[in-house]
């Protein structure tokens, strides 16, 4: 499941190092590591101060967690597998799941979440509640046509992994934080990064979940 929420990942460290250092040292030599760091410092000086908040989008959200600066630093390359061990782990020891235990919600209401792209963006009212626009990427209810590739096809989700606290789990986990499974993946950290909140997870995951859900008919 993914969002039209503005991808606000920085520049690639590596990416941003080579640019400054390509302008600066007209591609004769590799910068030293403490120019890399001078230059990396002053690539987000120059973004932080080209962004202004407003509505839902804040200047927090140029500040970079452990997993999106390891994402930036081997943005275009081949992740090391040690690397995306340690994404994989940490994320899934971050992941919460409710105190109460109950993880599955209404999937009415989770289909409508499905179907809502606002939140995030600098016009988005913040008093009114996010989506996720799971559409975007992924095919879930046969009823909507309309819908992206990016991601996998939820369809018959619930059919397929079963009904089970295992299966309810894990799809609490992914919609929490994707980068638990699949590290530097393109999908939103829906509960890590508060875009939904734990009732609305509660009822996207109904909506992959419930027997009854049109996502398993």
């Amino acid at each position: 499941m993914t969002t039209r929420f503005p991808a606000v990942r920085l520049l690639g460290a590596a990416a941003a190092v080579a640019a400054a250092a390509g302008i600066l040292y007209g591609c004769a030599s590799a910068p030293s590591a403490s120019e890399e760091a001078a230059l990396t410092a002053r690539t987000i000086a120059i973004m932080k101060a080209s962004f202004r908040p407003k509505g839902q989008a804040g200047l927090d959200r140029l500040d970079q967690d452990e997993t999106q600066r390891l994402c930036s630093q081997y943005a275009g390359g081949k992740l090391p597998e040690s690397i995306v061990k340690k994404i994989e782990q940490e994320n899934l020891a971050a992941v919460k799941y409710p105190a109460d235990g109950k993880l599955v919600g209404d999937w009415k209401e989770g289909e409508k979440i499905a179907e809502l792209g606002r939140g995030k963006q600098f016009s988005d009212d913040p008093a009114k509640p996010n989506g996720a626009n799971c559409y975007a990427c992924h095919q879930l209810s046969p009823k909507e046509e309309a819908y992206g590739t990016i991601g996998p096809s939820l369809y018959r989700f619930g059919r397929k992994h079963g009904y089970t606290e295992e299966t309810r789990r894990y799809a609490w986990a992914k919609v929490y934080d994707a980068e638990a499974f699949s590290a530097c993946t393109n999908m939103p950290r829906f509960g890590q990064h508060d875009i939904l909140t734990e009732q609305q997870i509660r009822d996207v995951v109904a909506l992959l979940v419930d027997p009854a859900s049109p996502v398993n008919q």
